[in-house]
C-alpha cells in the first residue's frame, strides 16, 4: 500500500512518467517532448536557408559596397573672359646705339651719365681734335692764298682786254689770262670744299644724340682711345619707350592681335602697367616652338630693359571647364585629372591648363565638361580601380 501510494504521489507531483502494462515507470517525459521538436525544426530551416543562399545568383553589387567612395564633379563650361598670361623680358622699344662716326680719337669728355634725358643733337662725348683744329686753320689760309691767285689774274685780264683795243695784246693773249683766271677761282672753290670737309670731320668728333631719348648705357669714359667701328658708346631708348617681349605658345598667339590690351607687372614690384600689343611675330622658334608679342609701355622708373616681367593679356572671352586645384595633378609630363566611368572605374585624363580664376584653374584642353572628375584624393586611386562615386554639386 505504500508503495503503490508512492508511485501515485509522484506521478502526481511531476506528471513526467507513465505507467507500461507491466505497471513499471516509463522513462520518457512528456515535457521534453515540445524541445526536441523544436530543435528538429530548427535544424531543417538551417538547412534549407544554408542551400537556397548557396544556390542564389552572386549581387553584381556586392563589391561595390567595398569599393572607395570618392567626391566627383561633372564641371560643365564656363563663359570667361579671355586672359592669357605670358612672361618675357623688358626692353627698349626703339634702342639707337650711339657710337664713333669719325675718325677717332681720345676722349676728353663725357657730360652725360647713364639714366639721363638728352635732346638732339646734345653732345654726348667730345673726342680731342687739337690737330684737326691745326688743319681746318692751314685749310682756311690756303683759301686766302688760292683768293689772292685769282684776284691777281682777274686784274691782268682787266688790263688786257683794255689794251687789247688799242692793239697792244693779242686775242690769244686774252684767252690765256682768262684760263688763268678761272683756274685760279677754281682754286679757291677746292680750297674752300677742303676746309668745309675738315669743318664737318671735326664736327664728327662730338658724339651726338641722334634723337631724343633715355640714356640707357654709357660705355665710355674720359681719356680712352675710341675709333670708327668700335663698340657703340652709348645706347639711348628712343623718346623713353618701353616695351616687354612676351613670349607665347602657337596657340596662345593665334588668339591675340595688334592692338588688344595687357597688364604688365615687373619682377619685384606690386606696381602694373597698362600698354598695348603692338607688334605680333610672324614666325616662330623652331626649337621651342613660340613666339613673341611686343607689348608697347611708357616709360616708367620701374620698367628696366633687361629686366623679367610677366603680362596679363585680355583676349576675348572663351568657353571652357573649371576645375578647384585639388582636382589637378601633374608629373614630369603633364598635368592630368581622375575621371569616373560609366562602369564607375578610374581613368587617367592629361589635360592643358588655362588661366587661374577666383573660381578655379580653366581646363584649355582635355575636357567636355560632361565627365565624372574626382575632387580630391586623386593621389591615392590608381588608373582602372574601382570607386563609388559620390556626386558634388559644381
Amino acid at each position: 500500500m505504500n508503495y503503490e501510494a508512492g508511485i501515485k504521489s509522484e506521478i502526481d507531483d511531476t506528471s513526467t512518467v507513465e505507467f507500461d502494462e507491466g505497471g513499471s515507470v516509463s522513462r520518457l517525459a512528456r515535457n521534453k517532448k515540445p524541445l526536441i521538436i523544436g530543435a528538429i525544426i530548427l535544424l531543417a530551416a538551417a538547412i534549407g536557408a544554408y542551400f537556397m543562399l548557396s544556390s542564389a545568383p552572386a549581387d553584381p553589387n556586392a563589391g561595390q559596397a567595398q569599393a572607395p567612395a570618392v567626391s566627383v564633379v561633372a564641371p560643365g563650361r564656363t563663359t570667361i573672359a579671355g586672359e592669357i598670361t605670358a612672361t618675357g623680358t623688358l626692353a627698349a622699344r626703339r634702342e639707337m646705339p650711339v657710337g664713333v662716326v669719325g675718325e677717332g680719337g681720345r676722349v676728353v669728355s663725357v657730360p652725360v651719365e647713364q639714366g639721363s634725358w638728352v635732346q638732339a643733337g646734345q653732345v654726348l662725348a667730345v673726342i680731342d681734335r687739337s690737330v684737326q683744329t691745326q688743319q681746318a686753320q692751314s685749310a682756311a689760309a690756303q683759301i686766302q692764298v688760292a683768293q689772292a691767285d685769282a684776284n691777281l689774274a682777274q686784274a691782268n685780264l682787266d688790263r688786257a682786254l683794255q689794251l687789247v683795243e688799242r692793239g697792244f695784246v693779242s686775242k690769244a693773249d686774252v684767252d690765256r689770262l682768262t684760263a688763268t683766271r678761272d683756274a685760279a677761282v677754281a682754286r679757291v672753290r677746292v680750297a674752300q670744299a677742303s676746309l668745309r670737309e675738315l669743318q664737318a670731320r671735326n664736327a664728327r668728333l662730338n658724339i651726338v644724340a641722334p634723337a631724343a631719348g633715355l640714356v640707357l648705357e654709357r660705355n665710355v669714359e674720359p681719356g680712352q682711345t675710341v675709333s670708327g667701328g668700335s663698340q657703340p658708346l652709348f645706347r639711348i631708348a628712343k623718346g623713353g619707350e618701353m616695351e616687354m617681349l612676351a613670349r607665347l605658345g602657337e596657340i596662345e598667339l593665334s588668339r591675340i592681335t595688334a592692338g588688344e590690351s595687357a597688364e604688365v607687372t615687373p619682377v619685384g614690384s606690386e606696381r602694373s602697367f597698362t600698354g598695348q600689343i603692338w607688334q605680333v611675330a610672324p614666325t616662330i622658334n623652331a626649337q621651342d616652338r613660340q613666339g613673341t608679342a611686343r607689348i608697347a609701355l611708357p616709360y616708367a622708373p620701374e620698367l628696366r630693359p633687361g629686366g623679367f616681367a610677366t603680362a596679363l593679356i585680355k583676349s576675348g572671352t572663351i568657353v571652357a571647364p573649371i576645375l578647384p586645384e585639388s582636382a589637378i595633378m601633374s608629373d614630369d609630363s603633364e598635368s592630368y585629372v581622375y575621371i569616373v566611368g560609366d562602369d564607375n572605374k578610374v581613368a587617367r585624363r592629361p589635360i592643358k591648363l588655362g588661366n587661374v580664376t577666383p573660381n578655379g584653374i580653366v581646363i584649355r584642353e582635355g575636357l567636355t565638361g560632361q565627365e565624372r572628375v574626382v575632387l580630391r584624393a586623386g593621389g591615392f586611386l590608381n588608373e582602372g580601380e574601382t570607386v563609388k562615386p559620390v556626386v558634388e554639386k559644381n
